[in-house]
């Protein structure tokens, strides 16, 4: 019975590939997709190399960076920092509610504000800490030079001339990938808890889209025309 997998597979693929370029073609707008079988290694696109602006999910090159820096002493996660009325700004998240500095709050608790509540004013906090060039040269480092962190988050007249935070949908999954198999410049245990943090619930249509004892790290984004996820499913047997 086994010699007929491979061909059984073999249809599936190609059905998949095609379902794919259908849910692209039918869309109204243009659709990046860009999707790695972890178990097999099979990767999928419809124009996954075109440059997409991200909005939110551009805080996952972030997040890395910043357990990067953490691993190699330039930062602590513990540091307590204030959250000052000329970090904040509007959109997603509750910290631009805070009085100007009557808060303390660490680098790791911000994070978890960035990926949660994709909280805009913890995000530019730690991208004033840990600098935007960093982040690109992270990227580039591991071959994801599409990737880039080009502007703070919330910023009317960076967007108005269109400077956007991009990537494209196969560097984006290649990412997701290499976090699955701890291939960045962290420990084991920073690569468990950066995938901890993106596992912290929250509702959207990547954890909707599975039964929800699958686990799902993920962010999603949104600037204006613009929707983007990005995703890694802990299917069992069979992750993504």
């Amino acid at each position: 019975s086994a010699d007929a997998q491979p061909n059984q597979r073999a249809q599936l693929t190609e059905k998949f590939r095609a379902r794919l370029a259908e849910i692209a073609r039918t869309t109204d707008g243009v659709v990046g997709i860009g999707v790695i079988d972890l178990k097999s290694g099979e990767r999928f696109g419809v124009n996954d190399t075109l440059v997409f602006p991200q909005g939110s999910a551009i805080k996952i090159p972030l997040l890395i960076e910043l357990f990067k820096q953490a691993e190699t002493g330039a930062i602590d996660l513990t540091e307590r920092v204030p959250v000052r009325a000329a970090d904040q700004v509007g959109g997603t998240g509750v910290s631009q509610w805070f009085g100007d500095g009557q808060s303390m709050l660490s680098l790791r608790d911000l994070a978890v504000l960035m990926i949660t509540l994709s909280d805009n004013t913890a995000t530019n906090v730690l991208i004033a800490k840990v600098g935007m060039p960093a982040v690109n040269n992270t990227m580039a480092s591991l071959g994801l030079g599409a990737i880039k962190l080009q502007r703070r988050m919330i910023q009317p007249r960076e967007s108005a001339i269109g400077n956007e935070n991009i990537a494209t949908a196969a560097q984006s999954a290649e990412l997701m990938r290499r976090i699955h198999t701890c291939e960045l410049p962290v420990s084991r245990a920073r690569c468990d808890e950066i995938r901890r943090l993106l596992e912290i619930p929250k509702s959207g249509e990547f954890p909707s889209s599975v039964p929800s004892s699958v686990r799902v790290a993920w962010k999603p984004g949104t600037v204006e025309g613009v929707a983007t996820s990005w995703g890694l499913f802990a299917l069992p047997a069979n992750p993504y």
